[in-house]
């Protein structure tokens, strides 16, 4: 009797065109929303795959590979064959435990240029769009400095004046100048919520300037620092990859990929092995990490096509 009931006031609810609490479809949060269409973005997906394969490969690879990085007793040049897939360099060290050794440290650098300089761009650009006034002005002229400084050129001085060579002095380096997009973008969409009716309630019930802004502000702009957090990855690899390429970046005894093309490039006619292994994984790295970005993009733009329930 109680399905025919309730069967009965299905059919009822949907003569009047309405539809029973439980008929409809449970209501998805914004991070499944988001998650779904990244999944759905197959270039996205595909490069996640690639990424995640270089990333496990140079960490866990090392432990099985029967030839350190370290090790310089082997014949110099060796050509490529089963005990040295790619050959040996010119002072007698593996290159496939070169290229592993570079892909970490420029892995690491890029990850900590991203986290400081996302971390400095979404303060300043935060309390710049909150706060306006003095505060606005003072933070954009300082981010309009930086941004006509040449950042190479500015981070090859600083390397070597703080004595370069440590992976750690070349990440804060690059970091000091890859906050000022972020902070841009951070300050536009900081106006643009400090207009709306949560923020106006939150400063009537007391809230103070840095509640309000970690609280309400930043999480609201998550999809933004997400993207441009991932795509500054991609631009520290290329930027370490240039200052090591002019001997200005990571030193001996740390290494980088684009210190191994550097000590290879003199060989790029004679043996190419030894200068397109860590071309092609710095390439790649660089590639998927920036379709990622566009996959993160499109699936926090609230304009791209809703996916079905």
């Amino acid at each position: 009797m109680a399905d025919l009931n309730s069967l009965l006031a299905t059919e009822i609810a949907t003569a009047d065109g309405t539809l029973p609490p439980e008929a409809l479809p449970e209501p998805r949060s914004q991070g499944k929303l988001v998650l779904r269409k990244f999944l759905h973005h197959k270039l996205a997906m595909a490069s996640t795959a690639v990424l995640v394969l270089i990333i496990v490969l140079s960490i866990l690879m090392p432990l099985f590979w029967p030839h350190s990085f370290e090790d310089s007793s082997f014949p110099s040049f060796a050509k490529p064959n089963g005990d040295f897939p790619l050959g040996t360099t010119q002072v007698g060290k593996d290159m496939v435990s070169q290229i592993l050794r570079g892909t970490q440290f420029s892995l690491l650098i890029a990850l900590t240029v991203s986290i400081l300089s996302t971390f400095v761009g979404v303060v300043l650009g935060a309390l710049a769009g909150y706060l306006r006034s003095f505060t606005d002005s003072a933070i954009s002229r300082v981010t309009d400095l930086f941004l006509i400084i040449p950042q190479i050129a500015a981070a090859a001085i600083l390397a070597k004046v703080f004595g370069g060579g440590a992976w750690y002095i070349v990440a804060l380096v690059l970091a000091a100048f890859g906050w000022m997009q972020i902070a841009r973008i951070t300050r536009a969409e900081a106006m643009s919520l400090s207009q709306r009716e949560f923020v106006d309630a939150a400063r009537a019930s007391g809230a103070g300037t840095f509640r309000i802004i970690f609280k309400h502000l930043v999480p609201n702009m998550v999809g933004s620092i997400t993207v441009n957090a991932t795509l500054a990855v991609a631009q520290a690899v290329l930027a370490e990859a240039a200052l090591s390429f002019i001997g200005l970046g990571v030193q001996l005894p740390d290494t980088s990929l684009g210190r191994v093309i550097l000590e290879n490039y003199a060989q790029l006619q004679t043996r190419p092995a030894l200068f397109f292994g860590p071309f092609i994984v710095l390439v790649l790295i660089s590639l998927t990490i920036n379709f990622i970005g566009d996959g993160l993009r499109d699936a926090f733009d609230p304009r791209q096509r809703r996916m079905k329930a």
